[in-house]
């Protein structure tokens, strides 16, 4: 699965053009390598997200094409967050 339809499937980022802006502007990495919103994402890859405030570390448990606001969260396991 493309990293910006993961990002909007699980609502980790609310649109799918926002996590494309995100990712082509260095602020995502997939296992420690800056991501283009093309990066293919499996099970097991760790998901960092810098957001104006704070940093966001996942790992991606399952792959979904499309999900409920519920079930969203099942899709990642939240590793580290931290403040700026």
């Amino acid at each position: 699965m493309r990293l910006d339809k993961f990002l909007k499937v699980s609502r980790m980022i609310k649109r799918r053009s926002v996590a494309s802006s995100a990712a082509k502007s260095d602020k995502v990495l997939v296992n420690g390598k800056v991501a283009k919103p093309s990066t293919e994402v499996k099970v097991g890859d760790i998901i960092q997200i810098c957001y104006a405030n704070r940093t966001v570390e996942v790992k991606v448990v399952q792959l979904l094409a499309s999900t409920k606001k519920e079930d969203a969260n099942d899709m990642y396991e939240m590793i580290n967050v931290s403040e700026k």
